[in-house]
């Protein structure tokens, strides 16, 4: 009777062990907070998140310890930023143009999207004509309530943990 009690605890820190290695390495499900990136992902939505996606994520530090793909253009990917998730779309990879708007208003275009700028935003970004490399251009799809790359600038490919799977 002991040793059937004793493999009965063994299955189940067997069982704890590999959830906690998938939640930590290969997946993820998160509630989405915020209204950045409506009306593609809603706030209160859930996601699961592919962290196999790039590459395998340190999970204390944020940044892959190893890496085999790249963000495509399109991809709705989560990094960290100032200690916290963020979900945006990868509108630009690395060595694509950043055309500006020469009118009054403030945008740029990329790959024939047309994307909003506030002064400062335009202001931070207009020495930019191509992304640097080994970096991503990230935007919500909710323009006018996204912090994303228009603010604090391009994102590091090897600081994107994965990419939204499902939504």
């Amino acid at each position: 009777m002991k040793s059937r009690k004793r493999n009965i605890l063994i299955y189940i820190a067997a069982g704890i062990a590999a959830g906690i290695f998938l939640r930590v390495f290969i997946f993820n499900v998160q509630k989405v907070s915020g209204t950045s990136m409506e009306p593609t992902i809603k706030d209160g939505d859930m996601v699961v998140i592919n962290k196999l996606a790039y590459g395998i994520a340190n999970p204390f530090t944020g940044k892959l310890l190893v890496q085999w793909a790249e963000p495509e253009i399109d991809d709705i990917i989560i990094y960290y930023m100032n200690n916290k998730m963020v979900l945006k779309r990868c509108v630009a990879t690395e060595n694509i143009a950043l055309d500006f708007s020469k009118d009054s208003g403030y945008s740029f275009s990329v790959l024939g999207k047309e994307i909003p700028l506030s002064e400062q935003q335009y202001q931070r970004i207009k020495y930019n004509k191509i992304v640097p490399e080994g970096t991503i251009l990230a935007v919500g799809d909710n323009y006018e309530d996204s912090v994303d790359s228009r603010t604090y600038g391009f994102i590091e490919i090897n600081c994107i943990l994965g990419k939204v799977l499902w939504r």
